[in-house]
């Protein structure tokens, strides 16, 4: 089993990160991976906190100012397939995702908060892009604390809608 090597970058706040993929024995060349098993850990963006998301998240088309290109999430995410042991290699069938979200503050660059996450299965990329919409519109709207939403993203994105009475 590869570890996953994932330096942290400045301004950014962890919490224990675990190989979410090589732990539930998904990894090392077992088979495919599901993205709800490879979401359960991340990195926050010190940058964003409950008293000024009305001047960062909230603010429309603001990820675009934090999100990093794909010149520097492309080699992650060529990496993270290796080390997550995927054995689909086919770089365009994921995404190179955060696994806190920008839309919650995730760390934008940190690359303990990406991940390569599926466009296949059931529980995709494109389905945690709805969750994480919601959960933004829901904390800006005031319905949810951040940090509320981002320790229910954190602890299973798949559930995290109906165990905070979101969605």
């Amino acid at each position: 089993m590869r570890p996953i090597r994932r330096t942290p970058v400045a301004g950014s706040t962890a919490f224990t990160l675990t190989a979410a993929c090589v732990v539930a024995g998904i990894g090392a060349g077992v088979g495919t991976a599901q993205a709800s098993t490879c979401s359960q850990s991340g990195v926050y963006y010190s940058a964003v906190t409950q008293s000024n998301i009305n001047s960062t998240i909230c603010v429309s088309g603001w990820t675009a100012t934090v999100r990093p290109p794909t010149s520097y999430t492309n080699p992650l995410k060529a990496q993270g397939i290796i080390d997550y042991g995927y054995s689909d290699t086919n770089m365009s069938d994921y995404e190179e995702d955060h696994m806190i979200p920008l839309e919650l503050g995730g760390s934008p660059r940190d690359p303990r908060n990406l991940w390569p996450e599926p466009h296949y299965g059931t529980k995709t990329a494109y389905t945690k892009d709805g969750v994480e919409t919601k959960f933004k519109n829901a904390v800006c709207a005031g319905t949810i604390t951040l940090s509320a939403a981002r320790s229910a993203i954190k602890n299973n994105w798949t559930t995290a809608l109906q165990v905070t009475g979101i969605g």
